[in-house]
């Protein structure tokens, strides 16, 4: 009794499909984009930092420096310390293989010797970073802990909140931009807001104990700077109000364009604030409001049906009214 056979033939390409023209004239396209339009060639010939290679090694960090919460199960305080070296051993090598790549596309002039050392001085320097970045990111759980009602411990905050995963991300990453590195720390903000839809430029300054309830649709510019113990909602904006050009029509670059938010802020679903502007300490901003200008301290600001109120709250005896949510 014979048997049939089953045959796999080879995929093959359809017969209208010219290949060969499809190559070439990518091929072409690349050669056009790279030579006529100097200002946006790409640089490096060779090499690139990796999205998934970061998303391990930011993996590889978080449970350095959680290492009972973000590490493997079979973690003990007995050998934490052991598990915390090795993982930063191999974690903070391929980070500087991924800085060197960062280095290499951003500036073609640097000799070989030159980048090894700026590599070696970026990861030093970080890995210097990490004690006070772990006890920034403690103030951050603590006040996600205190300002939710709907959180049961810590750990539940660390393990489930997704403001956590972008601010353990956020905090790494401005630790690489301000060092040197920006093409690096914005890949690993965007891994970030990918997972979570929380936007936070690398280049952004945020103080300790922050917090961003729920979250999704945050945004927050690359030259915003944030005090202590402010509370975000989500679908908050704090964004640019207008892009100055250059002569040739190019946005100018690193200008200060984002709000200050000073401590003790809290700043409800919705609202948008834009450009330069002050939101005083101790200010609370109500849900879908529009702001173009400052806020003077212990102001709370809403959209009434008809108009929008400011009320000056300095003189509450005990401070502004508490911007959680009732």
């Amino acid at each position: 009794m014979s048997r049939n056979k089953l045959v796999v033939a080879e995929p093959q390409a359809p017969n209208h499909l010219d290949i060969v023209s499809v190559i070439a004239g990518l091929r072409s396209a690349r050669e056009q984009w790279r030579t006529a339009h100097l200002r946006h060639a790409e640089l490096g010939t060779h090499g690139f930092p990796s999205r998934r290679a970061l998303d391990r090694i930011v993996a590889s960090l978080g449970a350095a420096l959680f290492p009972l919460r973000l590490g493997p199960p079979e973690l003990n305080p007995a050998n934490e310390d052991a598990f915390v070296e090795a993982t930063l051993e191999q974690a903070l090598s391929q980070l500087g293989a991924q800085v060197r790549l960062n280095l290499i596309y951003a500036n073609r002039e640097t000799t070989p010797a030159e980048t090894e050392a700026q590599v070696n001085r970026i990861i030093a320097a970080f890995a210097a970073a990490l004690p006070a970045l772990r006890a920034s990111l403690d103030s951050d759980v603590q006040a996600a802990y205190l300002g939710d009602p709907a959180a049961r411990s810590v750990d539940e905050v660390l393990l489930c909140y997704p403001c956590i995963i972008a601010v353990v991300h956020y905090r790494i990453a401005h630790e690489l931009y301000r060092l040197g590195a920006p093409l690096v720390a914005r890949i690993i903000t965007e891994i970030a807001n990918s997972r979570t839809g929380i936007d936070i430029h690398p280049g952004a300054t945020i103080g300790h104990s922050f917090f961003i309830d729920h979250g999704t649709g945050v945004v927050i510019g690359e030259t915003a700077v944030i005090g202590n113990r402010v509370r975000l909602y989500q679908a908050v904006t704090l964004g640019a109000k207008s892009f100055p050009s250059e002569a040739d029509g190019r946005l100018t670059k690193g200008i200060a364009r984002h709000p200050i938010v000073e401590d003790d802020v809290v700043i409800y679903a919705g609202a948008t604030i834009l450009g330069r502007v002050t939101i005083g300490m101790g200010s609370v901003i109500g849900g879908n409001v529009w702001i173009t200008d400052d806020v003077s301290p212990f102001t709370t600001v809403s959209l009434s049906i008809a108009d929008l109120s400011r009320t000056d709250n300095s003189d509450c005896p005990d401070g502004p009214p508490d911007g959680r949510a009732r």
